[in-house]
């Protein structure tokens, strides 16, 4: 539910890999279209790179523990700026993050209670339908959609386009499923290949994150009191329902951007491991992502302050010493991680679970960066005054891990997704493994386009939620461009 951006210079270089009519200029304006932004000129942000009449409410929570207090100042010691504009292209420092949040009820704001209401007549939402397939039909040298073929065998039929929006997982499946894709893949799964085209479901790209977990003092109360305390939990929910401040207004506010310099000091180690990772690689964004390891005005690490157990061994036991305890987490996210995995179907059903390889820790770079991202987290634990409101280390522990080959068995065992999953139907050229254009028309078809995080080309830094709502706003602008042809 994060409400952020990337900075500048990553959206600039969707432009800058071949797709004219993109770039922070006009795909902010895109991003800021979708958000009503309710917390400008308050105590946590001003007033720049915002949008205000848009469907999806941009909020600052009304809730944020007492504790988080230490937050701003501990990072602030060592030595990185607060930032109250992270909105507007530069997202690096210490700030409290805006989140996807309705406030006058404190539930979440996304498409189905923010754009569909705006919708007209001549929208039908079929749910519980599951799409088969997109049918195809030769036209001159190019395949048109003649439409869309349910699993329960109904077949709509597609006057103009259709548009895919199955996320990074499913509109690559819904083009192989279709015949789109590579043949070998499509060959093992029974399919006709209709359209050659290499690129669908590869150069998926994701963030990685990994966590320290620490135990508050017992005059502290954070979230896993709702998990062990089921008398607390229904007064707190009670309190929600009736639209009073409640815990479960709770949503991640505490959030920190830094480049590697700012958060490790020499990061020459890292450029190194990079250079040695991309030197036989054919992707694209890999060459993107070198240039920003030596830019400073690109986040390479992000640093979340979780409210509540988040790690992987789990919350203690009942009938154990720390069974009621409380917890927070701080989190390191790699944000360029180097690593480009794949997505494809395992079989010709629709109902078949894809093959999903993220390869996440592939190369050395990935996992350093890890190292380097959970250690600086341990760092800011020990700093004053956040080190004055936790216990103990619960997760993994200093006895557990001291040593760098301590650290690198804890990142090879508890590194996991964040869920930002992108790249897997890219805008690129077709030579370069480009599945659209920058139409987003798949290549090969006259009126077939993907709209969601799929066709990202580079992954940015930060969340991507509002770069899916930027992609709907640009799809929409250019669908609407598009429209009088079929007049």
């Amino acid at each position: 539910m994060t409400w952020d951006r990337a900075v500048k210079k990553e959206y600039e270089s969707w432009l800058e890999v071949g797709n004219p009519g993109w770039g922070w200029d006009v795909f902010s304006n895109a991003m800021r279209r979708s958000e009503n932004f309710t917390s400008a000129n308050s105590e946590w942000y001003g007033d720049e790179g915002i949008g205000r009449a848009g469907p999806i409410s941009g909020t600052v929570n009304r809730y944020i523990p007492a504790w988080h207090d230490a937050w701003i100042p501990t990072l602030n010691r060592l030595g990185i700026p607060t930032n109250r504009e992270y909105m507007d292209g530069n997202s690096l420092g210490v700030l409290y993050s805006s989140s996807s949040v309705e406030p006058t009820h404190y539930n979440r704001s996304y498409s189905a209670n923010s754009y569909l209401p705006l919708a007209g007549k001549n929208l039908v939402v079929a749910s519980n339908a599951t799409v088969a397939k997109v049918e195809l039909k030769q036209t001159g040298n190019k395949q048109r959609v003649t439409g869309v073929k349910l699993l329960n065998g109904t077949f709509i039929a597609a006057r103009r386009e259709v548009i895919l929006s199955a996320g990074s997982f499913g509109s690559p499946i819904l083009l192989e499923l279709s015949g789109i894709g590579q043949k070998s893949i499509l060959e093992k799964a029974g399919i006709d290949q209709t359209i050659d085209l290499p690129g669908v479901g590869e150069n998926l790209q994701d963030h990685i994150r990994i966590s320290n977990v620490y135990q508050l003092k017992d005059n502290l109360t954070g979230i896993d009191r709702l998990n062990y305390d089921p008398g607390y939990a229904a007064e707190q929910l009670q309190r929600w329902i009736d639209g009073e401040f409640s815990q479960y207004d709770y949503t991640g506010s505490a959030y920190s951007f830094q480049t590697w310099r700012q958060a490790i000091g020499n990061d020459s180690q890292l450029l190194a491991l990079a250079q040695d990772a991309v030197s036989n690689s054919h992707f694209v964004s890999e060459t993107k992502k070198l240039e920003w390891l030596s830019d400073q005005t690109v986040p390479q690490l992000e640093i979340i302050m979780s409210d509540g157990y988040l790690g992987v061994k789990g919350y203690p036991p009942k009938n154990t010493a720390l069974y009621g305890k409380n917890f927070f987490a701080l989190i390191a996210a790699v944000m360029h991680p180097l690593a480009h995995g794949n997505v494809h179907i395992n079989t010709s059903s629709p109902l078949s679970k894809p093959i999903i390889d993220p390869r996440y820790l592939n190369n050395e770079h990935d996992i350093r960066a890890a190292i380097e991202g959970i250690k600086k987290c341990r760092q800011i634990a020990l700093t004053p005054p956040l080190r004055d409101i936790w216990v103990s280390e619960y997760e993994p522990g200093f006895e557990s891990v001291k040593t760098d080959a301590e650290w690198r068995d804890y990142v090879l065992n508890a590194t996991l997704s964040i869920y930002h999953p992108v790249g897997t139907c890219s805008m690129l050229p077709k030579s370069k493994g480009g599945v659209v254009d920058s139409n987003l028309k798949v290549y090969g078809t006259t009126n077939l386009r993907v709209a969601d995080v799929s066709i990202v080309p580079v992954l940015i830094s930060g969340h991507t939620q509002t770069a899916a709502y930027g992609i709907g706003e640009m799809a929409a602008d250019i669908i609407v461009g598009d429209a009088g042809r079929y007049s």
